[in-house]
């Protein structure tokens, strides 16, 4: 899961584009793209064309629901869980008893539409609010949990912020420790860590170092909110062909050597640390 392009649930253009965008996971949004007075339009539109396409066209399929105090969720679920869609986005989560509270509402749904239970996962958005942002180590693993992320455009909103970025473009000290907590929060949840949007999409430069400065921390994959910033994400966070020989090489030389706490490659050492780092590489490369 490396790339997540978000489409407007209200336009079918936008949905076709984006599930030809070559994106592992194309997020239908029934939030923020979508007005207020376009929100059961939205649920029409985007049903009829999970139905029709996502089974067709290999691509992983989520929805952003409106957020558990909205008063709109239960109509969002109702109309969306027909079509089984793979996970749910959900935004505004406050804290780990929100996923709770969102896993006993999936279980209903698909009991109600044969669905598999447990097979509905979730994305939670753990840093729109300030609340959020504070309870980020209520976060426990959680099997419906497929990855957490992080969103700096609301909890600007929520907190009075003008911007969160300085003039040099850097992300100012609040929303760096919204990441950083989102990283350490699915980290202890033991889930993926997914970066957040890049608002300017025309500007691929500045996109790319983003996206090679998340994959740098820790995060396994990042959000788009146009498809010509898919090619870029999928291939950063695509490990290249030289990281996965290295990392195979260690896993082998563990192997090898009886799994022991420590060996060593070429005159350097490498312990067990190394080792799982490894690992999870391969396992993304894998996926990829």
């Amino acid at each position: 899961m490396r790339s997540l392009l978000f489409v407007p649930g209200d336009s079918e253009k936008k949905l076709e584009k984006g599930f030809q965008s070559g994106a592992d996971i194309v997020i239908v949004d029934l939030e923020d793209s979508v007005a207020p007075t376009s929100k059961a339009a939205a649920r029409d539109i985007a049903t009829a064309f999970i139905r029709e396409r996502s089974h067709a066209s290999g691509v992983g399929v989520y929805v952003r629901v409106n957020d558990l105090s909205s008063g709109l969720i239960d109509d969002d679920l109702a109309a969306l869980m027909r079509v089984a869609p793979d996970g749910i986005m959900l935004p505004k989560a406050n804290s780990g008893a929100d996923v709770s509270h969102l896993s006993a509402k999936l279980r209903v749904h698909e009991a109600d539409n044969g669905i598999i239970d447990g097979s509905t996962r979730i994305i939670p958005l753990i840093t729109e609010t300030a609340a959020g942002v504070l309870a980020a180590g209520s976060y426990r693993p959680e099997p419906r949990l497929a990855g957490m992320t992080w969103g700096a455009e609301d909890l600007s909103a929520a907190i009075g912020a003008r911007t969160a970025r300085d003039a040099a473009g850097r992300y100012t000290d609040v929303f760096r420790l919204a990441r950083t907590l989102t990283l350490l929060a699915a980290s202890a949840s033991e889930t993926e860590a997914i970066d957040t949007v890049f608002p300017d999409f025309r500007n691929l430069d500045v996109f790319r170092e983003q996206c090679v400065e998340a994959e740098r921390d820790g995060f396994t994959g990042k959000m788009a909110i146009h498809p010509a910033q898919v090619a870029v994400i999928n291939e950063v966070f695509t490990p290249s062909a030289e990281a996965v020989a290295r990392s195979q090489a260690v896993v082998d030389a563990f192997r090898s050597a009886g799994n022991p706490g420590v060996v060593a490659i070429d005159g350097k050492m490498y312990d067990r640390p190394h080792l799982r780092l490894a690992e999870r590489l391969l396992a993304r490369a894998k996926t990829a």
